[in-house]
């Protein structure tokens, strides 16, 4: 077995990894002698990283100037920079309301800064549920550091007991005189000299009173009346549209491109370099008229992976196991009262964000500027640095408030491709992928095998659990639930379409073959599935959502017709607890599957924001149905065979049934995110519920690929 990382913040990196780019530019002779300074070139190989999931990057010094992360101006109105970014989630105000509970101000007086490369502190990216627990904290240590430096310096201005002073509405004031000054005018403009230090004693969450509360969207009327410009929106002086000629399939190499009747039409300009060619016109028409008029030679690969032997193919390609939790013998599974096995699968799912991949790139003495939707702008500058061979600092990278992302946006695929025809035209382009290219040239969430073996004594107590994950990735993959003896392996495969991260990583699969199982012991030892998981539970808090989820279900509840049933799930991941039931309606003569209801219970530490809380977790929801029931990518021969939202099947407004989400706000524990966890119940939960309603056991995501009951279920 390979050897792991030993630090949770190295596993979060290897997971969030993306190989492979899509363009591969040339150097020029007298580009590379000035990137080697007539020195001699030695180049070495170093393995490909393990990857399943998006986003490595060197770790860096955080800074600990306040003036890196909070400026107050001479109105008083607070600047905030970060490198997180807003893809939908609400950070904007969520951090916005960290900074104001400390700082004592309102949150209309805070602005922020966010993704900037050249503004804000670098930032390893907005992923894995790390804003709430990691730059929230920052943020507010940064602004009780401003809120006692303001209250410093009026004392030394005033010449007043410190101790009698006080903040609070933007103002320090002097009880003792009744003296006070706002905060724009204690700083005339400047910034404090201070330094942040995360022991800065912050306010415990049972005193907040502006986190913990629901606050409106931070620019919310700009986003429904249309004022707010996406990275498709941006513009700049003397702007051209880009067009990139894509492969006709995956691993094709361009051999030859005829660009004479392009170069003909007024306006274009052609750019081929290395294995990347693309057009820049005035308009998108003429980019595409002259895109279409390209004449290219293709070499493709034949005999690609489908969906037809794609299981088999993550079987025989597996790399070594890595084990990722184990403890006392999984020999003793054998003499089990009680042995369950069983294999799941899942499909290749596309991220499908509302707004497409996007980027608008302007050089200017030697610096490109980009403006782009993605979820690690630092990371996107130093791909671009690679890619041109240029210093990071020649780099900027500005992230527009972007239309969702769930992962998808790791990468800086529109940025280099903006920048590239924009170095060639000398213009300023804008390059916005079309849904098909989206569905293709994107990374997809991985496709997964996972075979799983348990014993279980009479009585229900579990003895043995073993659980194999082929390719779809290590996140959750350890089982919660008390078991003596364990073996939890996951098989990385060198995946034949391009993978990468998605809302909740490989925890989606990981939850879906587990709870599934659960159902599954528990059916083969006679017990409720509510009883057969609390029997087998140790952790307080996920016993605690998930009597929450089942006492507000009224679980298992009266079976009011035939073909009704119910199914639970619950599970932990990145700090928060979910426990997820569903009810389901199954009409056997047609196959048909109705979703009846869901309620589902959440936890992640003290809530700063319960409106935001809650969207996140309807969203989850929603978004989860479609990987549950729907959603899978056709590929084969190197094609992606369904590349638009005809042929995709997503969520719609029928598929949505009543909601109801119950919210644990735990004040004694430390806030965790919850972008991620509350999408993982569903899945296991609708299958189980299928199972009570029709007796059909479905152990491959999509349940219902067809969108009825198939009519004779793959085991996997």
């Amino acid at each position: 077995m390979s050897r792991l990382p030993s630090l949770p913040d190295e596993f979060e990196r290897l997971e969030h990894e993306i190989v492979g780019r899509l363009h591969r530019f040339d150097v020029d002779r007298r580009a590379l002698l000035k990137i080697l300074g007539g020195g001699v070139l030695i180049c070495l190989a170093a393995p490909a990283a393990s990857a399943q999931e998006s986003g490595r990057s060197q770790e860096r010094e955080i800074p600990q100037e306040l003036g890196a992360w909070l400026h107050v101006d001479r109105d008083g109105l607070v600047t905030v920079f970060t490198g997180k970014v807003e893809v939908g989630q609400n950070i904007r105000t969520s951090l916005a309301q960290a900074v104001a509970e400390e700082l004592r101000v309102p949150v209309a007086s805070v602005r922020m800064i966010m993704g900037d490369t050249d503004r804000t502190p670098w930032d390893m990216g907005t992923f894995g549920s790390r804003t709430t627990p990691t730059m929230a904290p920052q943020l507010a240590a940064a602004a009780v550091t401003a809120r006692e430096a303001l209250m410093d310096r009026a004392a030394q201005r005033w010449k007043a007991d410190r101790s009698k002073l006080s903040a609070g509405d933007g103002r320090v004031r002097d009880t003792a005189s009744g003296r006070s000054a706002s905060y724009g005018e204690l700083t005339r403009g400047e910034d404090l000299a201070a330094t942040v230090s995360a022991e800065a004693a912050r306010t415990p969450a049972s005193s907040w009173k502006v986190a913990g509360k629901a606050a409106p969207k931070v620019d919310g009327r700009d986003f429904v009346t249309g004022r707010h410009r996406y990275s498709s929106d941006w513009s700049l002086p003397g702007l051209l549209h880009g067009k990139v000629l894509r492969p006709p399939s995956f691993q094709a190499t361009l051999v030859s491109v005829d660009s004479t009747a392009a170069e003909k039409i007024p306006g274009v300009r052609v750019v081929r370099d290395g294995d990347f060619a693309g057009v820049a016109a005035p308009d998108v028409t003429t980019a595409e008229r002259a895109l279409a008029a390209l004449s290219p030679q293709w070499r493709e690969v034949a005999g690609q992976p489908s969906n037809a032997n794609l299981f088999e193919y993550l079987r025989t390609k597996a790399g070594p196991a890595e084990e990722r939790q184990g403890g006392g013998s999984i020999e003793t599974l054998a003499s089990a009262d009680v042995k369950t096995e069983a294999t799941y699968s899942v499909e290749y799912i596309a991220h499908a964000p509302l707004e497409p991949r996007a980027a608008a790139a302007e050089w200017k003495d030697g610096k490109v500027t980009v403006w782009t939707g993605t979820q690690r702008p630092f990371a996107v500058r130093e791909e671009l640095a690679r890619a041109f061979r240029i210093p990071v600092e020649k780099a900027r990278v500005l992230v527009p408030d972007t239309g969702s992302a769930y992962g998808g946006k790791h990468t800086g695929d529109a940025a280099v491709e903006a920048a590239r025809l924009s170095r060639a035209a000398g213009r300023p382009v804008k390059v916005v992928w079309t849904r098909e290219e989206e569905f293709t040239w994107a990374y997809l969430r991985p496709a997964g095998v996972i075979d799983v073996r348990a014993g279980a004594a009479r009585d229900g107590a579990l003895v043995a659990w073993e659980f194999h994950n082929y390719n779809s990735g290590p996140a959750a993959i350890g089982t919660p639930y008390a078991v003596p003896n364990r073996s939890v392996r996951f098989h990385p495969v060198e995946s034949p379409l391009r993978q990468g991260s998605y809302r909740g990583l490989a925890a989606t699969a990981n939850h879906f073959a587990r709870e599934s199982h659960m159902d599954e012991i528990a059916k083969a030892v006679g017990m409720d599935p509510l009883e057969f998981r609390r029997k087998n539970l140790t952790d307080p808090r996920l016993r605690a959502v998930l009597d929450a989820a089942a006492e507000r279900f009224g679980w298992p509840g009266r079976k009011t017709s035939e073909g009704r049933g119910s199914g639970i799930a619950c599970g932990v991941e990145k700090g928060g607890y979910v426990a997820t039931c569903a009810e389901v309606e199954v009409d056997r003569s047609r196959r048909s599957v109705r979703i009846v209801r869901v309620v589902e219970a959440f936890e992640c530490g003290a809530v700063v924001n319960p409106d935001g809380l809650r969207n996140q977790v309807e969203g989850a929801i929603v978004q989860g149905l479609g990987g549950a029931l729907f959603e899978a990518i056709r590929f084969g021969n190197g094609r992606i065979e369904n590349p638009h939202f005809a042929e995709y099947r997503l969520p719609r407004f029928p598929d949505v049934p009543p909601i109801e989400v119950v919210i644990l706000d735990r004040r004694d524990l430390a806030s965790a995110g919850a972008g991620e966890t509350p999408i993982v119940g569903i899945a296991p939960a609708l299958g189980n519920a299928i199972f009570e309603a029709s007796g059909v056991r479905l152990r491959r995501l999509p349940l219902l690929p067809e969108g009825v009951l198939p009519a004779a279920p793959a085991a996997g």
